[in-house]
């Protein structure tokens, strides 16, 4: 697709209900429970809605917590705001239906490749997949629980996120071959390796249910360092400058995003920010490529083959 028709997208938020309710009272900032306040975080701004100012809660979440669902769904039920943005994109509009948890298979993954889906998403999908499938939740749950709190009083819903296919383009576009190459075998190791459920589920506990997708990319960031500035940082600014515009149409709004952008998305709001610069695509310097990376791919898959079946024979 061209960049064209992205930016043209991207001139107007994804709305995906507009049963919007009307407020005739003048609304005032909600004193949120203490047990719901530690995952939220409190922005404002001026509106052209009535009382002339909008409070935008921020709800963090770690994605792939039932935590975090509760807090959501207890955090919108609680305050019934105007508007619910999400951190999703038309692209990932499918998370918001109830779906069975599924990692995709290998023919399905080269099925996706030969339809000239980006590796790197290919491949980020199944690692994700793989985690959500130990947990027993799928990723982005809570953004399903927050459409369906908001459908229950008639909230409008907005998709707020980047184009999902922009922010895996210039991830991808952005990396040299070899770092190419080594990502994507980072990626088949640690979906090999992942701890069992009990390990997951207690990391998140001991960690105070982080956003545990933004942890990995911070860590694979030491060696990667384009993921944390692609994946991270440019869509704290784009959220940023959508959920501002959006603020100034409403009274009220709770946008639910990763914890990993609460910080981002705070520094950034109210700044000016270029966001034709976030959406285009880095130009290409070279055509090399998929069929050298692949050739490594196997090469890296072959031998997790390898030490996998070690690791599984050492602990019969």
């Amino acid at each position: 697709m061209q960049n064209d028709e992205y930016n043209n997208n991207n001139n107007s938020n994804d709305v995906v209900s507009m049963n919007e309710r009307s407020d005739s009272t003048e609304r005032r900032q909600v004193e949120l429970p203490e047990e719901l306040s530690r995952s939220v975080m409190v922005l404002t701004c001026e509106s052209s809605a009535e009382g002339g100012n909008c409070d935008v809660y921020l709800v963090g979440t770690a994605h792939v917590s039932q935590e975090s669902c509760r807090e959501v769904e207890a955090v919108i039920s609680l305050l019934k705001p105007q508007v619910v943005f999400l951190e999703l994109c038309s692209s990932r509009v499918a998370v918001l239906s109830p779906q069975n948890l599924k990692v995709p298979t290998m023919a399905e993954m080269i099925d996706m490749w030969k339809k000239k889906h980006n590796m790197f998403g290919i491949l980020y999908s199944w690692f994700l997949a793989k985690v959500a499938s130990k947990l027993e939740v799928f990723p982005g749950s809570e953004f399903r629980v927050a459409f369906e709190e908001a459908m229950k009083y008639g909230g409008k819903v907005i998709l707020g996120d980047r184009p999902v296919q922009i922010t895996l383009g210039r991830t991808w576009g952005k990396m040299p071959l070899w770092h190419k190459t080594k990502l994507l075998y980072s990626l088949l190791f640690q979906a090999v390796f992942l701890p069992s459920p009990e390990e997951l589920n207690k990391m998140l506990k001991d960690m105070d249910d982080v956003d545990m997708l933004t942890l990995v990319i911070q860590e694979m960031s030491k060696e990667f360092p384009t993921l944390m500035e692609t994946l991270v940082h440019e869509r704290d600014q784009y959220m940023s400058s959508t959920l501002l515009k959006v603020a100034s149409e409403h009274s009220s709004v709770v946008a639910v995003v990763g914890k990993g952008h609460l910080q981002g998305i705070k520094k950034h709001w109210k700044q000016p920010i270029a966001i034709n610069d976030l959406t285009t695509f880095p130009s290409q310097k070279s055509k090399v490529s998929t069929g050298k990376i692949l050739a490594s791919l196997g090469i890296a898959a072959a031998g997790i083959a390898v030490i996998s079946g070690i690791y599984i024979a050492r602990k019969k």
